[in-house]
């Protein structure tokens, strides 16, 4: 398992080391037991409300299981994991200051029941289902609000599956799958190629996270979190998490918002 503590001088030169090599690396030490229990309590506040406002049907008609999605739209708490420095480190050196959120969701995976059927998340996937020769251009990172073991269902991953061209029926037959098991208040970044699946919670207790996935800027996002949120929302937070929102590179709707002088354009230059 490749593990640093934040803590560690040279936890960053070995973060993108394994994350290069393996397709994933884990630094733990982020945030502290006071944050984590807080960061749990909004998370199972925002769950209340979304329910309430989407309703189990609908949710549950969406085959996920336990998906937290705009979690900064109930809660501008959330905002907050874009100011991480750790993490924006990381995905800054990767991706370049230009990047953006493709998306924030947090996950509650519950203990499992008999016979539940899979979903998309429990089977294998990849978060980006694109290779570009190796260029890289969407990166996760994954905070873990609850530890992650094998017990209750720490993210399966099948490493060195990163930027390559097989199929993930091939790789499995390959390679076998490791449990992520590291402490509470960790990061786990890895490259959005890496085969991964959600693991069975096995445990009596929730498995909590929250997962972000960062691209390039001109990719899409999973949700236009600047007309989500509303611009008096957005232009109250800082430039930076401005701009992994998506800021500054909106789409104009009109030939005035085309022509308008360089900074005031809703798409900016030199975004990549």
């Amino acid at each position: 398992m490749n593990i640093i503590s934040s803590k560690h001088p040279e936890w960053k030169d070995y973060t993108l080391r394994h994350f290069s090599e393996s397709g994933y690396s884990i630094v733990t030490d982020v945030f502290s037991r006071s944050e984590v229990n807080e960061i749990k309590e909004r998370m199972y506040s925002v769950q209340s409300l979304i329910e309430s406002e989407i309703g189990q049907q609908r949710l549950q008609r969406a085959g996920e299981k336990g998906v937290l999605r705009l979690m900064m739209k109930y809660d501008p708490f959330f905002t907050s994991f874009l100011e991480n420095a750790f993490l924006l480190q990381v995905v800054d050196h990767v991706l370049g200051n230009t990047c953006i959120m493709h998306l924030q969701n947090g996950f509650i995976l519950p203990k499992e029941k008999e016979n539940e059927k899979k979903v998309f998340q429990t089977t294998f996937h990849r978060d980006f289902n694109r290779n570009f020769n190796g260029l890289i251009v969407s990166v996760n990172a994954l905070v873990t609000i609850s530890e992650f073991s094998k017990k209750n269902g720490g993210t399966l991953i099948l490493p060195g599956s990163h930027q390559n061209h097989l199929d993930i029926k091939t790789l499995e037959q390959q390679i076998q799958s490791t449990p992520i098991e590291c402490p509470e208040g960790s990061i786990v970044f890895f490259d959005s190629t890496l085969v991964h699946a959600a693991g069975q919670n096995l445990s009596n207790n929730d498995r909590l996270a929250i997962n972000h996935q960062f691209t390039k800027s001109y990719f899409k996002q999973q949700i236009d979190y600047v007309r989500a949120l509303g611009d008096n929302t957005i232009e109250g937070l800082t430039p930076r998490t401005q701009q992994l929102l998506g800021w500054y590179t909106r789409v104009v709707t009109s030939l005035d918002e085309y022509y308008q002088p360089s900074e005031n354009r809703l798409y900016r230059s030199g975004q990549g």
